[in-house]
């Protein structure tokens, strides 16, 4: 439903695929996703894969002082308020409201990879003008985050993790650290050795 996460941890290898409701092929409208793909580190390639369904209503929301809006946590924590989502590696995923004019500091871990994708309006961002439809990356340097809302109310999603800096080496939907893992992992697909079927 609207507001509603899917959580994956592909794994040691997951077939997926997304659809909308039968109501919303019938009368359509405005269909909104992010998808996000965020690399496991290499001792945890090959965990079981798991699947999380986190409804709109379960999710933890912080609201931000003076009034300037509120964030939805996803993964990571805000306030003492914790994410629901499970991680192999420690990141924020916050769904962040901006009211109008609205200020709000929003700090993260001092060397941590850090980027905010603007949805809606537009937002100054530690000094600098961003609107909807781009992607913000953050220096690794300092945990400083000043958001303004220019205007009108801001959607944004934030998300910053601790860096993994190990080699990623991609092949279609495969991602591991090597060439050699990526042959072994096409062979495991083609072997029918990918993962189980589950209701």
């Amino acid at each position: 439903g609207p507001g509603d996460v899917q959580w994956m941890t592909a794994g040691s290898g997951i077939l997926h695929e997304e659809y909308h409701s039968d109501a919303f092929a019938r009368s359509g409208g405005t269909l909104e996703m992010v998808q996000l793909w965020v690399n496991l580190p290499a001792k945890s390639k090959m965990t079981p894969a798991r699947y999380q369904n986190i409804t709109a209503g379960s999710i933890a929301e912080v609201a931000l002082p003076n009034d300037a809006g509120r964030v939805r946590v996803i993964a990571g924590e805000l306030q003492g308020s914790k994410g629901q989502a499970q991680t192999h590696t420690p990141m924020h995923v916050w769904d962040v409201r901006l009211n109008a004019d609205k200020a709000a500091s929003l700090p993260q871990p001092e060397g941590w990879t850090t980027l905010l994708l603007v949805q809606d309006g537009e937002v100054i961002i530690n000094g600098q003008s961003a609107h909807a439809g781009q992607l913000v990356t953050l220096s690794h340097d300092g945990g400083g985050l000043e958001l303004q809302a220019a205007g009108k109310n801001v959607r944004l999603l934030l998300l910053a993790g601790e860096p993994i800096d190990e080699p990623v080496v991609g092949y279609g939907p495969f991602v591991m650290n090597s060439q050699a893992e990526i042959r072994q992992a096409i062979d495991d697909f083609n072997s029918g050795r990918f993962g189980q079927i589950t209701d």
